[in-house]
This record gives C-alpha cells, structure tokens and sequence, in this order.
C-alpha cells in the first residue's frame, strides 16, 4: 500500500511555510517563500501558496495521488467549518474561501483555523506545551495572536471567533492597530508595532541601524538581533516597550484564566525568545494576583517555525 502524504502550511503577513508529513509524522520537505501581501489575495498570496504546494510535491518527487490532505492557517478571524477567512488585519483577504480555491486546486481535504491557535495546537500535542491542560499562547509576528487551550481542549470560542487578544486594547489613546482600533496589544509587541515606532523615532531625527529595515513594512527578525547586538538604543527601546505591553497582557490573562501554562511563539520569540522571557519575567509579577501566578508556569515554544506546520497535521488528525 502506498504511503500518504500530509502537506501543511504556515501563511503569514510576509511568508508562506510548507512541510510535506509522511505517515510517521516526520518532515519530510520543507519549502519557504516570501509572499506580497500588498495587492489582491488572488493575485498575491493565493499565487504564492498554490506555488509552495505545487513546488514542493514536484522537488520532492511525492507522487499527488498520495496526497492525503493539505492544512493551512490564516492570521485572522475564521470560520473553520466552511474553511471561509471572515477578515485578516495583515493580508488582503476578507470573506475569502480560500478552502474552496485549495479544494478545486488539489482535489483533497483541505483544512485552516487561525494561525496561532493551529500554533499553539502544535505546541500542545508535539511540542513544549505538552502534559499541560490549560494554556494561554502569544505567537509574535508580524502580527499578534492568542491561542487557548482550556481544560485539555482547543478553545476557539462562537463561530471560531475567540481568543483573538492580540486585540485587546491597552492604551485606548495608543498607537493605531490595522484593525483600525487603538492601543491593542498588536500595535505595541508585534513586528509591526515595532517598526512603527522605529519609523516614528527615525521621524524625529534619532539614529538607528534599524530605519532602512522598517522602511517598507515591517523588518526582518535577524536585523533587529544584529542592531541588539551593537546596542542600537531605538532598537532597544522597541523590545522594552514590546516586552513592556506582552508582560501587562500576560498578567491580565493569568488573572482571567489561570493557566497552567503561558508558551511564547512566532518568528520573533524564535529570534529572540530568551531576551523576551527575561524583560517578560521581570515585570509580569506587577500586573496579576500572587496567589494565581504561583501556579504559572512562563516559557517558550519549542517548535520554532514549525509550530503552526504540527498544529495543522493535528486538525487533519482531528486531534483536539
């Protein structure tokens, strides 16, 4: 009997990541590519994941008739039933049924939930979060998400709406979010969040290895770690402030729920999550109850980039 193929991919504001599974769980292929996410979701992203699956089933010799099923998230609100993305703040997409272009592309089942509940599904099954029941994840991105996993299950709220607080607002005078809203945790700790105030503070005329960076959208992960590493004070600046806003949101959620685990994810945290935890540990305690964060245990995911890919082989293994 021939064996089958999972394929999953990880859509983002500026990346599309895939991995071929075989039937042991294993990677077997990976490809990454850039996406432009300025234009039409048909012309632009769409474009680039129907190349990613294409290109990967071609290089790395899988015959398609073996492709069992395909997974992919989407940052934004979703109804993962009807595989439709409702709205997605960092891609031009709204109302999009990308689950039909994929279906008709394919010819297999294909799955998408949220980006970092996929993220942190991945975690809870395969990666650091596993043994733990109740769980609050903070992917840090482009974007911001949140994921939830409660008493043992994936939490996604009504409609597949829930645990979007990336978009809790903090500062309701604060910076403003491309969800058109204030002040939310995303505009102050994403990558988009920091690069906005780099753009803002190179306006003001102040120095910083990081203006070219943030020129045209946001910057590129190993360009802030080199301008930490020289002591870029701009750069430094932004991380604090970030990490300042991650730790004031952690507490509110330890105090709503209680977990027994808060897991930091995403490009960034896999660039610099040692540095997060450390300026995150340091303040959270000032923003939760004592007696609640005793049982917190804070740290980070440890799959890396491949969080989201394990997240969507759990949903085609219809794992909770």
């Amino acid at each position: 009997m021939a064996e089958k193929y999972n394929i999953c991919l990880d859509v983002g504001g500026t990346k599309v990541l895939g991995a071929i599974f075989n039937s042991k769980d294993e990677i077997i292929y990976r490809l990454k590519k850039r996406s432009k996410s300025g234009g039409s979701a048909s012309a632009d992203v769409e474009k680039v994941i129907i190349d990613v699956v294409e290109e990967m089933i071609r290089e790395s010799g899988i015959d398609r008739n073996d492709l069992k099923a395909i997974a992919s998230c989407a940052p934004g609100v979703i109804d993962q039933e009807k595989g439709i993305v409702l709205f997605c703040p960092n891609l031009p997409w709204k109302d999009y049924d990308i689950a039909g272009t994929m279906r008709k592309q394919f010819g297999v089942p294909f799955f998408v939930g949220n980006d970092v509940n996929m993220g942190v599904l991945g975690e809870y099954h395969f990666g650091a979060a596993r043994g733990y029941r109740n769980i609050v994840g903070f992917f840090v991105g482009t974007g911001m998400g949140g994921g939830l996993v409660l008493n043992g299950e994936l939490y996604t709220g009504h409609m597949f709406k829930g645990a979007e607080y990336g978009h809790m607002i903090l500062d309701p005078e604060g910076p403003l979010c491309n969800c058109g809203q204030r002040g939310c945790l995303e505009a102050f700790s994403s990558k988009q969040g920091m690069s906005a105030y780099i753009r803002q503070q190179a306006a003001r005329g102040r120095t910083t290895l990081m203006a070219d960076a943030v020129t045209e959208g946001v910057f590129r992960s190993k360009r802030l770690v080199k301008a930490l590493e020289a002591e870029d004070a701009v750069a430094e600046e932004a991380v604090d402030r970030a990490c300042h806003w991650l730790a004031v949101a952690t507490g509110n959620m330890i105090n709503t729920f209680s977990p027994d685990l808060v897991i930091y994810g995403g490009g960034v945290i896999e660039a610099l999550g040692d540095l997060f935890l450390k300026k995150i540990l340091s303040e959270v305690d000032r923003y939760c109850l004592p007696q609640i964060r005793s049982t917190v245990e804070l740290k980070c995911a440890s799959l890396g980039d491949d969080s989201i890919l394990y997240g969507g082989l759990a949903m085609i293994k219809g794992l909770k």
